[in-house]
């Protein structure tokens, strides 16, 4: 990314809109994103339910600078009751808020990193109640909502679109704001892996901006507490591979109980997933997660071979190609069988 100026290109990439006021199509949604947030005076922010450093670094990076511009602000998300441990640190302005002091018809609200408007849990009914809305993703599986969609499912991570609305609004980057867009950058890229070359020139410009990488992803990434090493010990001596699953070219799956679950934080439940991925035998890994007697959240990943966003949304989910995510009811073989049903389509999809 150029550090003086919005890239057109990257903005035409952008979905166009409509809006409740105005029906024609607006062609740069970043800047009608931008112009909202600067005459804003009010704003409402909503990460999705269980945030993760990039819907909730998104958040607070478009927080932080809105309120030292002199707007009220407001961070939320329905679920769960506080920030998760490892994200607290980006509060640096004690933004987040619980639900009950979000008010009932937000003047301006803007939804970050939701894939579909079911991702704001309780808090749902805001986007018919509030004055204006923007949605800002980066979900393939997004159908569009809000009136103003800034949905660029080639963009590497949400922080990547907050970045691009903060230039467009010519927002200098602090350092506070800058590690909100950092954590969101590299925790979604998983470390860089994934990202391009527009979002490791992102990545320096917050380091110049006053990002301490090592300082700032330890505690989030690279920090657990000791008890967590046998329990991972033991989700993962639950795994199974499949070789002739996903077409052939093997799934391996593991579960994490309830007990687990409540004991150790969502941040590490999450990377059980990552874990088993690089199972060398399987292109695609799923982890089942309980979060019910008979519920499971489930998250897919996928080395490419395999579009795990398809299979998801067969089973009421959504996501990324290489990594996506759903809830399904019943046992957790019955919900196995679901999903191998799932994959085989999405298999042959991307063989074809």
């Amino acid at each position: 990314m150029q550090s003086d100026r919005v890239n057109a290109a990257t903005l035409r990439c952008c979905t166009s809109v409509r809006t409740r006021k105005d029906p024609h199509v607006v062609a740069d949604p970043v800047r009608s994103a931008a112009a909202l947030l600067t005459d804003a005076r009010d704003v409402t922010l909503l990460a999705h339910v269980q945030p993760d450093a990039d819907s909730l670094g998104s958040a607070l990076a478009l927080g932080i600078a809105l309120r030292r511009r002199g707007a009220v602000v407001r961070v939320s998300f329905a679920t769960p009751d506080s920030v998760p441990e490892t994200l607290r640190p980006l509060d640096v302005l004690g933004l987040v808020v619980p639900p009950s002091e979000v008010p009932a018809r937000p003047e301006l609200l803007v939804a970050c990193d939701a894939a579909e408007p079911s991702r704001l849990g309780s808090l749902r009914h805001l986007l018919d109640a509030a004055g204006t809305t923007v949605m800002i993703d980066h979900h393939r599986s997004n159908p569009g909502f809000g009136d103003v969609r800034v949905l660029d499912p080639h963009a590497e991570a949400t922080v990547v679109l907050a970045h691009r609305v903060l230039r467009a609004m010519s927002v200098p980057l602090d350092p506070d704001v800058a590690r909100c867009l950092y954590a969101g950058l590299v925790t979604d890229t998983r470390g860089f892996r994934t990202a391009g070359a527009d979002a490791h020139r992102m990545a320096a410009e917050l380091i110049e901006a006053g990002v301490d990488p090592e300082g700032l992803i330890r505690p989030i990434m690279d920090t657990h507490p000791f008890d967590w090493l046998a329990a991972l010990g033991s989700v993962l001596a639950r795994s199974v591979l499949e070789p002739a699953e996903a077409g052939g070219l093997g799934l391996v799956h593991t579960r994490v109980e309830a007990r687990d679950v409540a004991r150790f934080r969502t941040e590490e439940v999450d990377r059980i997933v990552d874990v088993i991925r690089t199972t060398a035998e399987a292109e695609v890994a799923v982890a089942l997660k309980q979060v019910g007697d008979r519920r499971w959240s489930v998250s897919l990943r996928s080395k490419g071979a395999v579009d795990v966003a398809a299979a998801a949304g067969l089973v009421g989910g959504g996501g990324h190609s290489a990594a996506a995510g759903a809830t399904l009811d019943g046992t957790a073989d019955e919900v196995l069988d679901a999903l191998r049903a799932a994959l085989a389509p999405a298999t042959a999809a991307r063989a074809g």
